[in-house]
C-alpha cells in the first residue's frame, strides 16, 4: 500500500536500516500513499465483511495462523478495540500490548521495543504513538506488515476508510458530496487524513474553526477554509472534531476558550439544516464541540462509524496479509530498507 516514506520529524539512525534480504512488504502509513483504486477496493472488500457478519457464526478462518500486534503508547477505545476484534474476527492470533506497565515505563526506546516484537516474527503490527512518523520507524527495524493507527498529529489513516465507508453507505456515493470538517483542524491526524481520502474520492471538502485552529497553507491539500460556522450550512456531512487540548503546546497562539468555543464553534440543532448527517470520531465532548440533541439524533452518523471501523479493519488486515480479492489489482509490494 505504501513505500513507507518518513516525514521529516522522524530522525533515523544508520543502524536502524533493514538488510536488503528481507522481504517485500506493504504497509497501512499514510492516506497519501494509496491511489483511489486502492481505497476503492478496501471499501468493496469491507462491504464483503460487512455481510459475512450477519451471519450466526461471525468468525471466519481467513488469517488462521498469523500473528497481529497491536502496540498502543497513546490511549484509545475504539481503534484499540476494533483492530483486536477484526484480527480474531480473521482467526488471527492476537497480541495487545500498552506503553503502561510494559518496559517502556522502564525507559526502553520504541526501536528497542519494535525489535523485541519483531523476534517474535508477527505478520502485523498495529501501532499508534505521539510521534509523527513512529510507524514508518517500526516498518524499518522489523519485517512486519505495520499500519498507522494514528502518530501524533500526522495520519490517522484507518479512520478516514472507515469514515468513507460509512458516508458511502449512508449516501449512497462519495463523489460530488460536500463535506465540512469543523473544530481543531491544526492538532487533528484525522483531519488531515479525510482530507486527503474525501478529496482523493472526488469530495469537496470545507475546514471550519478558529483560525488560530486552521493550520497555515492548509488549501494546498485541495480544501477550502472558513471561520464562519455558517459555512457548515452548505455541506451534506459535517464532520466534528474536539479541541485537542493534550496536543496544544504552551505558548502557542491564541486559544479559545471551552465557552467561547462552543459560543462561536460548536455544532448545535440551530446551525444545521434538516437531512444533514454528522460525525464524529470520538471521544466526544458533549456540550463543547457538539449539542447532545445533535450527537444523539437520527442524523448523526456516530455509532454507524463504529460499527464501519471493524469491518474496515478487517479489509486492512486481509489486504494486507494476501494477494488481494481476485481480479483485483493489489497494491504494488514496497522493500523495507
Amino acid at each position: 500500500m505504501t513505500e513507507g516514506r518518513r516525514p521529516p520529524e522522524l530522525r533515523v539512525m544508520r543502524g536502524d536500516v533493514v538488510p536488503p534480504e528481507r522481504p517485500l512488504r506493504r504497509h497501512l502509513l499514510s492516506i497519501g500513499d494509496l491511489a483511489r483504486e486502492d481505497v476503492e477496493r478496501l471499501l468493496a472488500t469491507a462491504g464483503n465483511f460487512a455481510r459475512s457478519l450477519e451471519r450466526e457464526v461471525k468468525k471466519l478462518p481467513t488469517l488462521r495462523g498469523r500473528t497481529v500486534v497491536n502496540l498502543f503508547y497513546e490511549s484509545s477505545t475504539r481503534t484499540s478495540a476494533s483492530f483486536e476484534l477484526a484480527a480474531k474476527r480473521l482467526s488471527a492470533d492476537t497480541m495487545s500490548i500498552k506503553s503502561s506497565g510494559s518496559s517502556v515505563d522502564k525507559g526502553e526506546s520504541l526501536k528497542d521495543t519494535a525489535i523485541t516484537l519483531g523476534a517474535y516474527d508477527p505478520d502485523v503490527i498495529v501501532i499508534r504513538h505521539p510521534q509523527i512518523g513512529a510507524p514508518h520507524l517500526v516498518a524499518r527495524v522489523t519485517s512486519a506488515h505495520v499500519v498507522n493507527a494514528g502518530d501524533g498529529k500526522h495520519q490517522h489513516p484507518t479512520q478516514a476508510l472507515l469514515d468513507l465507508y460509512t458516508i458511502q453507505e449512508e449516501l449512497g456515493r462519495i463523489e460530488g458530496l460536500h463535506v465540512a470538517i469543523v473544530g481543531d483542524v491544526l492538532h487533528s491526524r484525522v483531519a488531515r487524513s479525510n482530507i486527503q481520502a474525501l478529496t482523493l474520492m472526488g469530495a469537496q471538502v470545507t475546514l471550519v474553526g478558529p483560525p488560530t485552529l486552521l493550520p497555515r497553507g492548509i488549501e494546498a491539500l485541495g480544501c477550502e477554509v472558513s471561520s464562519d460556522i455558517d459555512a457548515i450550512r452548505a455541506a451534506d456531512v459535517v464532520y466534528v472534531l474536539r479541541m485537542q487540548r493534550e496536543r496544544m503546546e504552551a505558548g502557542a497562539n491564541y486559544v479559545p476558550s471551552l465557552r467561547e468555543y462552543t459560543a462561536r464553534w460548536g455544532v448545535t440543532p440551530g446551525r444545521l439544516r434538516p437531512g444533514q448527517k454528522v460525525m464524529h470520531p470520538g471521544p466526544m465532548n458533549r456540550g463543547v464541540e457538539i449539542d447532545p440533541v445533535v450527537a444523539d439524533a437520527a442524523d448523526a452518523l456516530i455509532e454507524t462509524q463504529v460499527r464501519a471501523g471493524l469491518v474496515v479493519r478487517m479489509a486492512v488486515l486481509y489486504d494486507l496479509l494476501t494477494s488481494g480479492p481476485v481480479g483485483v489489482q493489489v497494491a504494488a509490494a514496497v522493500e523495507v530498507a
